[in-house]
């Protein structure tokens, strides 16, 4: 055979392993950057977000840019919510409202599409203070109106980046656009749309300029089934622009007696408890209490029963067969396990006679008095 012709495949073998050594470091470091990736299990978690809510929506798969990526970790199925109206007690008459003004909109579209007098609500407030259930109801409110409920979280709008705290903001709006009917949910809005002081930094300032930008886009479009809801304790701290895109104001206050017994119901519906307890007798004794502090005062009256069955145990001489004893019974038959005595309407009333309440009385009117009940 010729030099020249050897040569020549020589060249040619060599080319070739070039080419497939080359290849397989590329396809090794793409690999390795992959697992590096610092945000693949949240790329990962959103696609099966997306999966999920596309299915139930019945939609083809939404194509999503990777800034409404990072959204997507936000975004919360309402079939997954488990709070109903009817585990909100009380406040009849605001559920009453909440329920013309925001979820029927979101249910019925075809109500709302004739002039411009019954367009769907943009902008919902709960306020009012701490413990009175005001994020209870927003989930209430997605799981009644089949809306897809991404609840905004400020940490997932901050990036080190230039411009990338805008861009996020952006992907919030166009992310519920395309999730459409959706509900963008801010809890402690104050933190994030806060009163503009010339101390801010010029990132907040410029994102909370875009959010009131978009939200104003929003505005004009009478077809977007897009609603921003937002719960805050602080009322008077929020700027003004944002109350006035606030279109409804709801002041979720402390219940009064009839509104503290129905929760006392609510909470107490699957619990073991004497048929002879006088719950409104109960409600009266909790002036000033809201529904978080109902909770705990359930929660401390049902370690009673407990404490006595406890007590009882240990008194006992054969303490430790009949412990033995209870255990066995325990996984042959759960039902006839010894178990402590139902709540008592005593039990409440040592609580309240023992427990100091240490909630602060703020004055309502100077908290609330830039905003106005509906």
């Amino acid at each position: 055979m010729a030099p020249g012709r050897r040569t020549d495949r020589s060249f040619l073998q060599e080319l070739v392993i070039y080419a497939a050594s080359t290849a397989f470091s590329c396809l090794v470091l793409f690999v390795g950057l992959k697992q590096l990736n610092p945000s693949r299990d949240s790329s990962k978690k959103s696609f099966e977000n997306k999966n999920a809510i596309s299915k139930r929506l019945g939609r083809p798969l939404i194509h999503t840019d990777p800034y409404e990526d990072v959204i997507v970790g936000d975004v919360v199925n309402p079939d997954h919510i488990d709070v109903e109206f009817e585990s909100v007690g009380g406040f009849d008459r605001i559920k009453e409202a909440l329920y013309e003004l925001v979820i029927l909109p979101l249910r019925r579209p075809e109500l709302f599409t004739y002039g411009k007098l019954l367009g769907p609500q943009k902008g919902v407030l709960l306020y009012g203070p701490p413990g009175t259930g005001k994020t209870m109801l927003a989930k209430a409110i997605a799981r009644e109106s089949g809306a897809v409920f991404i609840n905004v979280r400020v940490s997932n709008l901050m990036s080190k980046w230039f411009g990338d705290p805008q861009k996020l903001v952006t992907a919030v709006f166009s992310l519920a656009h395309k999730l459409q009917p959706a509900i963008i949910f801010v809890d402690e809005v104050d933190g994030l749309l806060g009163k503009r002081r010339a101390t801010d930094h010029d990132t907040m300032s410029i994102m909370k300029t875009e959010f009131m930008t978009l939200w104003d886009g929003f505005t004009t479009d009478q077809n977007a089934r897009v609603m921003v809801l937002g719960a805050t304790n602080r009322p008077a701290e929020l700027d003004e622009a944002i109350l006035r895109r606030f279109s409804r104001v709801f002041e979720i206050g402390r219940p009064d007696c009839d509104d503290r017994e129905k929760i006392l119901k609510v909470i107490l519906k699957n619990e073991k408890v004497e048929d002879t307890i006088d719950l409104y007798h109960i409600a009266r004794l909790c002036e000033g209490y809201t529904g978080s502090d109902l909770l705990e005062l359930c929660k401390q009256a049902a370690y009673i029963p407990l404490r006595d069955f406890l007590n009882e145990e240990k008194a006992d001489k054969t303490g430790q067969v009949s412990t033995y004893i209870s255990l066995v019974s325990l996984f042959r038959d759960i039902d006839k396990a010894p178990r402590p005595r139902p709540l008592s309407q005593l039990d409440f009333e040592k609580v309240l006679a023992t427990s100091v309440k240490t909630s602060i009385n703020v004055d309502k009117h100077n908290e609330y008095s830039s905003c106005s009940s509906t």
